[in-house]
């Protein structure tokens, strides 16, 4: 004879996994690790530091005269 399943549970436990496995899809197709996010914000931070770097400031925009 077969084993005796609660349909209530065996119900959730499918629904759990189904959503279980689209949120795995979902986080491969739009995630992005954390490290990825923090290699981007040193990335900018770096950019950003360069450009203020090289930045003139207002007493050499002044013309002489």
């Amino acid at each position: 004879m077969g084993e005796i399943v609660n349909l209530r549970q065996a119900r959730k436990r499918q629904a759990r996994e189904r959503a279980a496995a689209e949120a795995a899809a979902n986080r491969a197709k739009h995630g992005r690790t954390a490290a990825e996010r923090a290699n981007d914000e040193r990335a900018e931070a770096r950019r950003q530091a360069l450009l203020d770097g090289a930045q003139r400031g207002p007493e050499a925009c002044q013309e002489e005269g």
